[in-house]
């Protein structure tokens, strides 16, 4: 008898944990990606922690000497072949001295086969061995490559600060109401608080512009730049005596002008590598 209690038991515990899964995986409407992440001693590869882009220059050659080892093995040119399989192999092997956690998913027989045949003059052979190191280096790429560039190469403004007091995120965010207050006043008929977010807004772009050359030495992009200036100088116009119409249009052209073009670059990117380098714990995961 209290066999049969003891099935009974098991068969309830069972239907209510199949219960379970089948809310969580019929009802749970989210996706889940899972993405792979590079070992976190490539930072110091990468500016700021390095002063040169050491990890991507790297790549960079390793790409040139692919396609001259397969140029010249065609062309049964035995000389530079040997000359730039010699490179490959150098700073393919750099790989591992950089990233050591990735030494494993070297394809090191095949660099050592491709290093032999090209001694040997024997351009199949090498053509072989660089088809199987290309298809070891694309394997590697299709995991890591974006996320990577994400990580390390789009620009970062957590930790920027105007002030003492005042974030670079926060800023931006004043900006984004300034602009958004503008177009509620104009549509109110509020002209002196439409007039006047529009002083702010300039001189918050100013303030902007003077952070933006920090990064931007070289290719020194003004930041309000001239079409911008007379932008917010026609704004200013239509706002004092204009249609709506006028006013729509001339915010229209100022939003794309002063946030939409630098958003489409940097905010995207800055988006994306924080989405993607945030560390989520188990328990977070299960309260999703």
């Amino acid at each position: 008898m209290r066999w049969r209690y003891f099935i009974v038991l098991q068969l309830a515990i069972l239907l209510i944990v199949s219960g379970i899964i089948s809310a969580i995986v019929y009802h749970h409407e989210d996706k889940v990606n899972i993405v792979k992440t590079p070992p976190k001693s490539l930072a110091k590869w990468y500016k700021p922690e390095n002063k040169r882009q050491v990890w991507l220059h790297n790549m960079f050659k390793l790409r040139r000497e692919m396609q001259a080892v397969e140029f010249y093995a065609l062309s049964e040119d035995a000389e530079h072949m040997q000359q730039w399989t010699e490179q490959l192999n150098t700073h393919y092997l750099k790989i591992a001295e950089m990233a050591p956690s990735w030494q494993k998913k070297l394809a090191i027989e095949s660099m050592t086969a491709l290093k032999a045949a090209s001694e040997e003059k024997n351009y199949q052979a090498v053509l072989l061995q660089h088809k199987a190191l290309q298809q070891s280096c694309d394997s590697c790429h299709d995991d890591y490559q974006a996320i990577t560039a994400l990580t390390y190469r789009a620009p970062d403004f957590s930790n920027i600060q105007l002030t003492e007091q005042l974030s670079f995120i926060e800023h931006m965010d004043t900006l984004t109401k300034q602009v958004n207050q503008i177009k509620i006043s104009a549509q109110d008929g509020n002209k002196p608080l439409a007039l006047s977010s529009l002083q702010d807004l300039a001189q918050g772009m100013a303030v902007l512009g003077e952070t933006c050359v920090d990064c931007h030495k070289k290719d020194s992009k003004e930041y309000p730049s001239q079409p911008m200036k007379q932008t917010l100088a026609s704004l200013q116009q239509s706002l004092t005596s204009g249609t709506a119409k006028q006013q729509g249009r001339d915010l229209g052209t100022l939003a794309v002008l002063a946030c939409a073009r630098c958003h489409g670059t940097h905010r995207l990117a800055y988006g994306a590598k924080k989405q993607l380098t945030t560390e989520t714990d188990y328990s977070d995961l299960i309260k999703h």
